[in-house]
């Protein structure tokens, strides 16, 4: 009987760890930037990326309007990297009604 829980227990552990690793990866691929999630910021990507990019949906515009633009706009030196033109960035916030448009995104 000792030999059937040792086993049972040790089942548990590893799927404890299982666990454990399945939870870190989801919150690995997830980040909050300046008040945006990065999941969330997908659904803004259509809008800032190609040659005529769509209009922003709702839902991205839920993000932009949420998020720290203060804090984002200083990174937008880094959009580039990810194939996102900064200027599409700005017509985006402007698409998506924010008005308050901090002085490191003008510049």
């Amino acid at each position: 009987m000792g030999k059937n829980n040792t086993k049972i227990l040790m089942q548990f552990a590893a799927f404890a760890m299982v666990l454990t690793v399945a939870t870190m990866v989801q919150e690995a691929t997830s980040m909050s930037i300046c008040n945006m999630d990065t999941n969330e910021l997908q659904k803004c990507r259509p809008a800032v990326t190609g040659n005529n990019p769509p209009p922003p949906v709702n839902e991205c515009c839920v993000v932009v309007r949420a998020a720290n633009l203060e804090c984002f706009c200083r990174l937008k030196f880094y959009l580039p990297i990810l194939g996102i033109d900064p200027s599409k960035v700005a017509a985006l916030v402007a698409k998506c009604g924010v008005t308050a448009v901090p002085r490191s995104c003008q510049a």
